[in-house]
């Protein structure tokens, strides 16, 4: 069975380094990865779905949801200290 070969970074696709120099010519951005693309992604919607969210919410969801948080905090505030003792 043959080994399997992977490309060094420098062995790119001349496409490839085409593209990313077009991009950096013209100032357009360009992704290494599809994570970094998505996470652009995210980082769009985002920023207006916190607001939509408080909108949407009734005061008994948002109470509820701050109740869940401030336990969780508790828990791992207490999970940490009983380590620390042992």
């Amino acid at each position: 069975m043959s080994k399997k070969t992977t490309k060094s970074a420098a062995e790119v696709d001349v496409n490839q380094l085409a593209h990313h120099l077009v991009g950096l010519s013209t100032g357009t951005a360009t992704y290494t990865s599809l994570s970094e693309y998505m996470s652009a992604m995210g980082r769009k919607g985002g920023k207006k779905g916190g607001k939509r969210r408080l909108e949407t919410m009734t005061p008994e969801e948002r109470s509820s949801i701050a109740r869940n948080a401030a336990l969780t905090r508790w828990k791992k505030k207490q999970q940490k200290a009983g380590r620390q003792k042992g």
